[in-house]
């Protein structure tokens, strides 16, 4: 007889229907003295383990491609991702990492060959605003990162924050004095500045005046070794891109950039001179190189030899080495 009176076991969407209610409840009671908010929080972190369990399997099962369907749609269907965002300051350190890891995985859900999160996030995008910001507070500040740095998967919630004013914040939380929050930050620049191509390059052409200008005297020339050696290597990155072209021959043609590489070349760290190589080759391989960068170039023309002969690094590299020889051969020729 007693089987007969078992409750049905809960669907994905009785999971995220529930969460919904239980973070409507924190939202309006936290902080109150109201005796249920210690249950009703043991629910919310037992359910958001559970939505994790869904989407991501565990010990004993894989992830059931439905039950993820179900569960993206009924979370989209509503403001649940608005919820948890609002709320995950007032959640515990366990349910805060359970809740990241649900929002990443819904990212990449897809239902009927959409990503619904896209289009989620298309029409409030103002979430994105309260994920950048979450940077200014330690505690949810890699929570927070870590949710952001999915979301902008999408080119269209890139594009939203590479346009925005946060854009400028994110030269001030690389340099947080906190370690793990100022790398996480600087995690999320490159992502921003690397990720989608056509994205980033229209955006660097339209913005290179005050970006560069940032970039080289906040970020090229900190004081903070490793806020240098992770500049060079975004710089790196984004020049040598194909697709940032025309932004890179803007670049090469500025006698300030080049000072400011050569001087990178100068450093002690091997790892930042071999990044600054990597920049400086494309100024000494431009066919067009304006008047003043070529002065700059002869008037340094045996230190640069004399540096670039004995310039080696630990392991073999063919590229490297070719590399090397074509900027000799270059300035030599000057």
């Amino acid at each position: 007889m007693k089987g007969l009176f078992k409750s049905k076991p809960r669907t994905p969407a009785d999971v995220v229907r529930q969460t919904r209610e239980l973070l409507i409840y924190v939202d309006l009671h936290y902080n109150s003295r109201d005796p249920k908010q210690e249950e009703k929080m043991g629910e919310l972190s037992k359910n958001i383990r559970e939505l994790k369990s869904i989407l991501y399997g565990n010990s004993e099962s894989e992830p059931v491609a439905e039950f993820c369907t179900q569960l993206t749609q009924e979370f989209f269907k509503e403001n649940t991702l608005r919820l948890l965002v609002v709320c995950l300051p007032k959640l515990s350190l366990e349910t805060r990492k359970d809740a990241t890891q649900v929002v990443a995985n819904l990212q990449r859900q897809l239902v009927h060959s959409r990503l619904i999160a896209s289009d989620y996030l298309e029409t409030n995008k103002d979430l994105l605003d309260i994920l950048v910001s979450g940077y200014e507070n330690m505690d949810i500040a890699l929570h927070y990162g870590a949710m952001l740095r999915e979301c902008i998967r999408h080119q269209s919630i890139a594009r939203y924050v590479l346009e925005s004013e946060h854009m400028k914040k994110f030269f001030d939380y690389i340099q947080l004095p906190n370690f793990d929050i100022a790398s996480d930050a600087s995690a999320t620049f490159k992502e921003l500045l690397t990720r989608h191509k056509s994205t980033v390059a229209e955006f660097l052409s339209r913005n290179y005046d005050w970006f560069f200008a940032e970039f080289n005297s906040r970020l090229l020339s900190s004081p903070n070794y490793i806020t240098r050696r992770q500049a060079i290597k975004v710089l790196g990155d984004m020049l040598l891109d194909r697709s940032n072209s025309a932004v890179m021959m803007r670049y090469v043609s500025s006698k300030d950039n080049l000072m400011i590489l050569m001087n990178l070349l100068r450093e002690s760290s091997k790892n930042i001179q071999i990044e600054a190589f990597h920049v400086f080759k494309l100024f000494a391989a431009n066919k067009n190189k304006p008047p003043e960068i070529a002065t700059i170039l002869v008037t340094n023309r045996s230190k640069l030899l004399r540096f670039l002969a004995g310039f080696k690094i630990d392991k073999e590299d063919e590229q490297f080495e070719a590399d090397k020889e074509q900027v000799i051969k270059e300035i030599s020729a000057l």
